[in-house]
């Protein structure tokens, strides 16, 4: 690949988030020499299908010969369907941060509730329910997931599979043909501030592999 400074990284948030959020890892991957460009969607008003219908079309304008993808939690899932239905034709890696891949447990326990099904919109059919494309593994892909066990998912007095982030369960983010896989004492949101993890994502975009030392 080209050096750092031509390549650009797309930040795609979760559910709920406007990418403020990912203010803070887009300014350490800048330091690192990326070009940072953050994608917003409405994630509770349309689907993880449209949404990368219109993350497809942001990419189109981004001068750069390289791009990566950076994802938090649904954002993940909107790359799954980018790489489906529009696979981009610029090389580029792809990380995955605390991403329910598998479904999430916290959202199903959510929905039970008319104010919950409100609450995640179009963001779980063909989303959150886990009803998400295969990776195909034609990108290398690195997933970083959380295991510090606090956050909104428990407060709603949700059950989860340990260990967890406090949202997402650690096995809701293995991905089959992932590259590599990383998992990091961070909560869910601590996973968008934890340094390390920003290493980390800077690491595998230049590799496509996690640096031992982050381990």
């Amino acid at each position: 690949m080209t050096l750092a400074e031509d390549q650009a990284v797309v930040l795609v948030h979760g559910l709920w988030m406007t990418g403020l959020d990912m203010l803070v890892l887009g300014r350490r991957l800048r330091r690192a020499g990326y070009r940072v460009r953050h994608f917003r969607y409405r994630s509770v008003r349309r689907g993880p299908a449209e949404n990368a219908a219109r993350l497809a079309q942001f990419v189109e304008r981004i001068d750069a010969p390289v791009v990566h993808y950076v994802a938090h939690s649904l954002g993940g899932i909107v790359l799954l369907y980018l790489y489906e239905r529009y696979p981009p034709a610029k090389p580029g890696r792809v990380v995955l941060l605390g991403s329910p891949v598998t479904g999430s447990s916290s959202a199903e326990r959510l929905r039970r509730r008319p104010l919950g099904r409100w609450m995640l919109g179009r963001s779980w059919r063909g989303g959150l329910d886990g009803n998400v494309p295969e990776w195909d593994g034609r990108r290398e892909l690195g997933v970083i997931a959380g295991t510090l066990g606090a956050g909104p998912g428990r407060l709603s007095g949700n059950r989860m599979p340990v260990p967890h982030d406090g949202t997402v369960a650690l096995a809701e983010t293995r991905l089959a043909g992932a590259s590599d896989r990383l998992e990091v004492r961070a909560t869910h949101m601590g996973l968008l501030f934890t340094p390390r993890v920003a290493r980390a994502v800077a690491g595998f975009l230049r590799e496509g592999r996690f640096a031992p030392q982050a381990r």
